[in-house]
């Protein structure tokens, strides 16, 4: 890494941490209220939205729908919160629906969950950035041609700040986030409390009508037609069970801890959602999925974009769109927006930690970065996310389509398996108290599995035409990869399992030494050749114009290894090379060919293109030739000998025991 990279990595990423200081990442639940309940939390600003979005399709004839599927959204929630509560003391370990699914339904379940959790991971990142660029641009409409381009900067930005790992990007969404959070709690006491003194809030577009886009709905095409709009309203649960995900993170007692944060995000979330909801109703705001269709709109509906729901219940209550409560709302609004993604950015890493830990996700990402965060989730997380703002132009009305399936088919399958978990305590349970509160936690896990069944299933009926399929179809393939990743983990875990022959040696060791002319790093591979003590060792060349020069000087030097040369009639390389060594195999089946090559150790990135493309070649094809070993002999070229290093930290016990040798690259280069 040269000089300028490590400088910029540090300065973006800050000083690597030490893996003993994993312990001071965790999280008070003051910190872990913005990083793991930010996404509920800033759903509210547009989950009351959504509601009224699909229920605009029939005019203004069934807005009085509102308050009604407001409430069944806040029973839901309420629901969910107490059924997760349970699953943080009842798992620990982290996890969250994965395990919990896993443990009492069975693997498969365990990796439909994951599958679903997944792709809503990358959804919440997608719909969050994309909903807080719309509310910046309800605040400065000019912006409304860069919104791609800006959605795609917060998505950098925040892979950015949480590379920095998890206490650092708690500090800097602390704010932002519990200035949401009062904010929007004035904007309900104020806008309530005109209601009280009879001058009731009035949004901006309360004299607009809508043009039908549906009408003349009734029977069970208005039964579904409301449950279309519940169904969008249900995005208000996104991200609930991300606290159950993170109980590791948390300080001690853990699952205490975690418990008192969910409650308290369930609490705030669900007087947050009721407050918008009832000011949008009172103030009567309107909005549509297509501009036009709102009947006195003022501006060109083609290219003019509306303000959203929160943006004109701030505008209402505040005094107008220059008021400074409005500007307040809609900056601490667009930020919660854009760092409600953090909910994602947290639960997808460490899920996929746990999915590579059980083998079915690749191993890398389990491992932490320099600043302890799961760094290859985080990039994975934030490029899946980036293409899906690319592909739909951060259009929030088209990414929300594909959201929350993913989300109740982890609920639903979560308390299923957490009624089963309980089922099982039951029968080993004597005490009749502690039967007694275990029927009750079953109860409740009970409901919640038939809700958010029953919600799901509304979800899957009415959103699947509108893009849901797409998630239906990812799901799936998500799951047959990950049961390939396994099967491949197995295969190989089985195939390394020592046996009585693992130890054996080899009945002799025919060294070869590829040499193209005779120079310093040719003399040193022989020279390390020949300290192994190989049973037979030559050196091989290939035929070429330079081949009688090269037999010459091999003579003038009286090297004391032979040489032999390889005819290449079509002046191949790797070929009569490949074909020599199997030749060597067939007859001496038992023998361990080692193939030394010297290879040039450059400091620039251009240099890999002047050098060692042969070796790299030949590499490639004798990796793949059973019984032999390759051996690399480095030389260090000028320009490596000069490439600059981080000095590193003393370790512990190294000032007592002096100073320590200097170690550079030019070392390699002596015999």
């Amino acid at each position: 890494m040269s000089k300028a990279v490590h400088a910029a990595r540090r300065l973006i990423l800050g000083r690597a941490l030490r893996s003993e200081h994993l312990g001071d990442q965790l999280l008070s639940k003051r910190l872990a209220l913005p990083i793991f309940a930010s996404d509920p939390l800033s759903s509210v600003a547009y989950a009351t939205q959504e509601i009224l979005l699909v229920l605009s399709l029939g005019g203004l004839a069934f807005l009085y729908l509102t308050p009604y599927l407001g409430a069944a959204v806040v029973v839901l929630l309420a629901v969910v919160v107490l059924s997760y509560r349970q699953v943080v003391f009842a798992y620990p370990s982290g996890g969250g629906s994965y395990e919990v699914a896993n443990r009492n339904l069975g693997p498969s379940a365990g990796l439909t969950v994951a599958a679903a959790l997944l792709v809503d991971y990358v959804m919440t990142v997608a719909v969050s950035v994309a909903a807080g660029v719309d509310n910046l641009i309800s605040a400065l409409p000019a912006l409304n041609e860069h919104r791609v381009a800006l959605a795609v900067g917060f998505v950098v930005l925040l892979t950015a700040m949480n590379l920095r790992g998890v206490r650092e990007s708690g500090k800097t969404f602390a704010v932002p986030t519990y200035g949401f959070i009062a904010g929007v709690l004035v904007l309900i006491v104020t806008g309530l409390f005109r209601v009280v003194l009879g001058d009731a809030p009035v949004a901006e577009s309360a004299a607009y009508s809508i043009t039908p886009e549906h009408s003349g709905i009734t029977g069970l095409a208005l039964v579904f037609f409301a449950l279309r709009a519940f169904s969008s309203g249900c995005t208000a649960l996104t991200g609930v069970e991300a606290i159950s995900n993170g109980v590791p993170a948390f300080r001690r007692p853990k699952s205490a801890n975690a418990a008192k944060t969910l409650v308290a995000m369930g609490a705030t979330a669900i007087v947050m959602f009721s407050g918008i909801t009832a000011l949008a109703i009172v103030s009567k705001v309107r909005i549509a999925e297509r501009t036009c269709d709102l009947v006195g709109f003022t501006g060109n509906c083609d290219t003019d974009p509306q303000r959203t729901v929160i943006a004109q219940i701030a505008a209402a209550v505040f005094g107008g769109t220059t008021s400074v409560g409005f500007f307040y709302i809609q900056a601490a609004t667009v930020l919660i927006l854009i760092l409600a993604a953090n909910t994602a950015y947290n639960g997808f890493p460490l899920l996929a930690s746990i999915l590579a830990r059980d083998r079915y996700l690749p191993r890398q990402l389990n491992t932490r970065g320099d600043r302890l965060a799961f760094s290859n989730g985080i990039v994975l997380l934030a490029l899946a996310a980036g293409i899906l703002i690319v592909i739909f132009d951060a259009s929030v009305t088209h990414l929300i389509q594909l959201y929350i399936l993913g989300v109740f088919t982890s609920f639903t399958l979560s308390q299923a398996g957490m009624v089963r978990h309980w089922n099982r305590l039951l029968r080993a349970e004597p005490d009749r108290a502690e039967r007694h509160r275990i029927r009750l936690r079953r109860t409740v896990n009970g409901i919640g599995c038939a809700l958010t069944g029953l919600v799901l299933i509304i979800v899957t009926a009415t959103k699947f035409t509108q893009g849901a399929y797409l998630v239906v179809i990812a799901m799936p393939i998500l799951f047959v990869m990950m049961k390939a990743i396994r099967r491949h983990y197995d295969r190989v875990a089985v195939a390394l399992v020592l046996d009585e022959d693992s130890f054996d040696l080899p009945s002799r060791v025919h060294a070869i030494v590829l040499i193209s002319q005779l120079h310093k790093p040719a003399a040193r591979a022989l020279a390390y050749a020949r300290a192994t003590r190989p049973s037979t060792l030559e050196a091989v060349t290939v035929q070429s114009d330079d081949t009688a020069g090269l037999q010459k000087e091999w003579d003038k030097h009286s090297m004391p290894v032979p040489l032999k040369v390889l005819a290449s009639p079509y002046r191949e390389v790797t070929r009569p090379i490949i074909n020599y060594v199997k030749t060597i195999r067939r007859d001496n089946p038992r023998e361990v060919i080692t193939i030394y090559i010297p290879e040039y150790v450059v400091g620039h990135w251009w240099e890999h293109l002047l050098h060692n493309q042969s070796a790299l070649r030949l590499k490639g094809r004798l990796l793949y030739t059973p019984g032999v070993m390759v051996t690399s002999v480095p030389w260090l070229l000028d320009s490596a000998e000069h490439v600059k290093y981080p000095t590193a930290r003393p370790a512990p016990g190294d000032i007592r025991r002096g100073p320590l040798p200097a170690k550079t690259p030019a070392a390699n280069n002596r015999p």
